[in-house]
């Protein structure tokens, strides 16, 4: 049926997904269609639609060997369900955005932005517009609007903005950025309903998926994340090396003769958790098989090292903690990694409830722990609907 409220919907693409929602525009948004593409490029492409109570159905097996495939599978879908009548604007979720601190509507001069930036990120920006651009074609009429990820981390001060490199490739934008802005924005969201004062002292906030980062907010505002320039720096990732000595791409050069785009390859899509383990990217296999496996064993190790590390330093940065919070795949469904991560951080006040943590409470850290530690599962679907604000949807508002 058609909604009685105007609608929106959401795009989140990513390196092999696309996730898309549909929100009805009301003062609260409420979501009436979700789903994903999974595995674009890969064998196995899924294309999977849930339920009214968000409850997967049967996944759909798609021939969709390239991302211009799935695109064209999506808004053919889309375009079937009675809810695409009532749908007055898209929303995508831009991973790079330069000096943006505001989605933005989407315009021609937008567009050619995006495109002369793509050297910024070239693992998802095409992607991203070219979704932006099979919309336009399609439905030229339709108001689009780009949420971006690196929007959330502009409060950064310029100290932890810098790169120790020469002073003139600022000039030209080479700076720290961060990224999972989104998902962080609607943690700090989601805090604040539960724990308003909480929300207002020093926070980290860690979003722990096949991209993992972690960001240090005080008084509301991001003070320093943990990925960079791109997504590709920060912690352990599945497929992502995380920090790396820059020596790297010249030893490399010199004893196997890898080139600059062989070694964006491997520090992209062959290393992190995959590289370490030689088994597989997936956290949860590695665990199963972690104590037969002494390379499972590493990866695992190394991933929860590296996270454990990067709060100290966070909390050093904000000068104490009051929150942590986890987030992401990992982050809301894997006690075990939570618990070697929080181990020995006794010292920053950081005390788990083990049951609290095996339940996957909302809070997980003991009564008495000076830092609470939260469970809070994030949905950058829900910011991205927060377009409604810019494009003024929302029938309950007067204009």
């Amino acid at each position: 049926m058609k909604s009685a409220l105007p609608c929106i919907l959401t795009i989140n693409g990513g390196s092999s997904s696309i996730r898309f929602a549909v929100y009805e525009a009301g003062k609260t948004p409420r979501r009436r269609l979700d789903g994903k593409i999974d595995r674009i490029g890969l064998s196995g492409t899924n294309f999977i639609v849930n339920d009214p109570a968000g409850k997967p159905q049967v996944p759909r097996r798609l021939a969709a060997a390239d991302h211009r495939t799935a695109v064209n599978f999506l808004l053919d879908w889309l375009e079937a369900q009675p809810v695409f009548a009532s749908v007055k604007a898209a929303g995508h979720r831009v991973v790079h955005g330069m000096k943006h601190s505001e989605p933005e509507r989407v315009t021609p001069k937008l567009l050619a932005e995006l495109h002369r930036i793509t050297p910024y990120d070239p693992d998802h920006l095409p992607r991203e517009i070219g979704l932006i651009e099979a919309f336009l074609r399609r439905h030229p009429k339709l108001p689009q609007v780009a949420c971006f990820d690196t929007a959330f981390h502009r409060t950064m001060p310029r100290v932890a903005k810098l790169l120790p490199i020469p002073r003139r490739y600022a000039a030209k934008g080479v700076e720290r950025y961060g990224f999972h802005g989104l998902s962080y924005a609607y943690l700090m969201e989601e805090l604040s309903r539960v724990d308003p004062a909480a929300a207002k002292g020093r926070v980290i906030l860690a979003h722990l998926g096949n991209g993992a980062s972690l960001a240090a907010v005080r008084h509301g505002k991001s003070i320093d994340t943990s990925m960079g320039f791109t997504p590709t720096a920060g912690l352990v990732m599945s497929t992502r090396t995380g920090d790396l000595d820059p020596g790297l791409v010249y030893y490399l050069a010199r004893t196997e003769r890898m080139t600059v785009a062989q070694f964006q390859q491997m520090v992209n899509h062959e290393s992190g958790l995959l590289g370490v383990s030689g088994i597989s990217s997936d956290l949860r296999e590695l665990l199963a098989r972690e104590s037969d496996d002494v390379r499972a064993a590493e990866a695992v190790a190394l991933f929860c090292y590296q996270a454990k590390k990067w709060i100290g330093s966070f909390a050093a940065a904000l000068g104490g903690l009051d929150t942590l919070v986890f987030a992401g795949g990992i982050g809301e469904n894997a006690p075990l990694i939570r618990g070697r991560i929080c181990d020995g951080l006794g010292f920053l006040g950081i005390e788990l409830s083990q049951k609290r943590n095996a339940k996957n409470s909302p809070l997980i850290s003991l009564d008495a722990s000076r830092v609470k530690v939260r469970v809070i599962r994030t949905d950058e679907e829900l910011m991205i609907a927060s377009v409604i604000r810019v494009l003024n949807l929302d029938p309950s508002r007067k204009s």
